[in-house]
């Protein structure tokens, strides 16, 4: 039997993302209108208002009018000498998440960096602290949608080249930066000790709502993906621990704003794959 750890370490197979048909057999397409804004090809996703809120202030955007983008806002910020790069959110949950990436993927954006808060299910990573995910565990109702249904895939992963980008940011004798798998799921409200445990055992870091949707669905599109989580919470006891109101909390939230906003400043060539910089 195939367990979690015999694929964690496995890229998605892309011949198995073949959702009983082509990449566009749907009905309902997202699609560029005229009024559509030049996104640029670089969009980060915001999970929350108040960090959506902290990036439009830092990176000079508060006097803009936003976009809306079904219950977003999207904002895009025009750069002198360089294409635009594009600022979206508040977002919850991997449906939602993946319908703004749909949406961006088809006006353009082929790169794309996620920006949410996540709960610590491992005993080594606390509240404040900061994880990047090198895969995901699918515990949500999205990426079967976007998979063969003989074999649907049990973990997801980010692109590699996202995944050094930000690496290359991190400080390795920084203790509150974690890197590994996350558990992502579409309820909240179940994540039972049962689940908690199972998870703990196959090496989540945390558990979170959106990362594991959005690396299948860009993986079966063919953009780049990476994502930045903050712990505003823990799990790992089996007892629920919130650190929304916490210091480290909030300073954990604003090392991950300067980080976006250093990845951002970043030459779109450091963004662009072999592939895209061919075309």
């Amino acid at each position: 039997m195939t367990t979690f750890k015999d694929r964690i370490d496995q890229p998605i197979n892309r011949n198995a993302l073949a959702d009983r048909g082509s990449a566009d057999d749907a009905v309902v397409k997202p699609v560029k209108g005229k009024r559509t804004p030049d996104t640029g090809r670089l969009a980060v996703l915001v999970g929350t208002a108040v960090d959506l809120d902290q990036l439009v202030r830092s990176m000079g955007l508060s006097a803009q009018r936003p976009h809306s983008l079904f219950t977003s806002r999207l904002f895009v910020r025009d750069q002198n000498d360089a294409e635009p790069i594009s600022l979206v959110g508040p977002i919850v949950g991997a449906p939602y998440a993946v319908m703004l990436l749909e949406t961006l993927v088809a006006w353009g954006v082929r790169h794309f960096f996620f920006f949410g808060w996540c709960g610590a299910v491992s005993p080594a990573v606390n509240i404040g602290d900061i994880l990047l995910p090198t895969a995901a565990f699918i515990d949500e109702g999205t990426s079967v949608h976007y998979s063969d249904s003989r074999e649907a895939p049990m973990v997801s992963h980010p692109t590699p080249a996202s995944v050094e980008k930000i690496m290359y940011m991190l400080d390795p004798e920084n203790t509150r930066l974690h890197a590994g798998a996350v558990w992502t799921t579409d309820a909240i409200f179940r994540e039972t000790p049962d689940k908690i445990r199972r998870f703990q055992a196959e090496g989540a870091l945390a558990v979170d709502m959106e990362m594991s949707a959005l690396f299948s669905v860009a993986h079966y599109r063919g953009v780049d993906i990476g994502g930045i989580l903050v712990v505003s919470d823990e799990l790992s006891s089996l007892h629920w621990v919130p650190g929304f109101k916490t210091e480290a909390f909030a300073s954990g939230r604003s090392l991950a704003c300067q980080m976006i906003e250093r990845l951002c400043q970043q030459p779109l060539s450091i963004h662009t794959s072999p592939k895209e910089s061919q075309s």
